[in-house]
């Protein structure tokens, strides 16, 4: 009888759970990013990204604050194009990296790529694991961006993009990078992505940006 009971409570329990996960709200307003001064709000940016992780069952620590690193590239469109991720790896020596980024609803990752570092380190071969929600995951190829309306490349991507091979990637699903110091973007669905990302190793004075301005805010300068 008690097992019976116990097993009715965790029931009860976890269908609350599940009510309580799809009334979460992941509706986000551009404005409430920035201040009266037009300053791009971290700590503001990081809250909406922690609702992305509760929002998908992610663990939140006592140390994920601190770890996020967020960005709107100067754009002042986060809810467009941007970013957020937590680097868990990148050994230099060893050469292997581990980080998860997290896009908001219809965020868009600009388009990039990496060159090769002016070092030992190789440039940058990748892959992204989906572990939640959906993103678009454009690279080269063949252009079938058409095929997919709910794709759509904000203005303030100044000069569009190069690259419009389109894979629709899923929770489970792998996509590596074509070949390196390919172009690569990505459109989150709208529900957001959560993403695991694997590689070589990372360089961020290796990166390049299509969008000049871009370019020179994440290289600051």
């Amino acid at each position: 009888m008690k097992n019976l009971i116990l097993t009715a409570v965790l029931a009860v329990l976890t269908v609350a759970c599940s009510q309580e996960k799809k009334t979460e709200s992941l509706v986000f307003n551009n404005a409430d990013f920035y201040t009266a001064g037009g300053q791009f709000n971290e700590e503001a940016a990081k809250d909406a990204v922690i609702r992305l992780m509760n929002y998908y069952g992610y663990p939140v620590t006592d140390k994920t604050r601190a770890q996020l690193w967020v960005s709107d590239y100067g754009t002042g469109h986060f809810t467009e194009v941007g970013l957020a991720a937590i680097m868990y790896a990148n050994d230099t020596e060893d050469l292997y990296m581990l980080q998860d980024i997290f896009l908001l609803p219809n965020q868009m990752l600009p388009e990039h790529w990496h060159e090769k570092p002016d070092s030992n380190l190789p440039a940058k071969m990748e892959g992204w694991m989906i572990r939640n929600g959906l993103s678009y995951v454009v690279g080269e190829g063949a252009d079938n961006l058409a095929s997919f309306p709910d794709i759509k490349v904000p203005a303030c991507h100044t000069g569009g993009v190069s690259v419009a091979h389109v894979v629709k990637a899923l929770p489970g699903d792998f996509v590596p990078l074509s070949r390196v110091y390919s172009h690569h973007w990505q459109f989150a669905g709208d529900k957001g992505a959560i993403i695991t990302e694997v590689a070589n190793v990372h360089d961020n004075a290796s990166v390049r940006h299509q969008v000049p301005a871009i370019n020179d805010h994440f290289l600051g300068k």
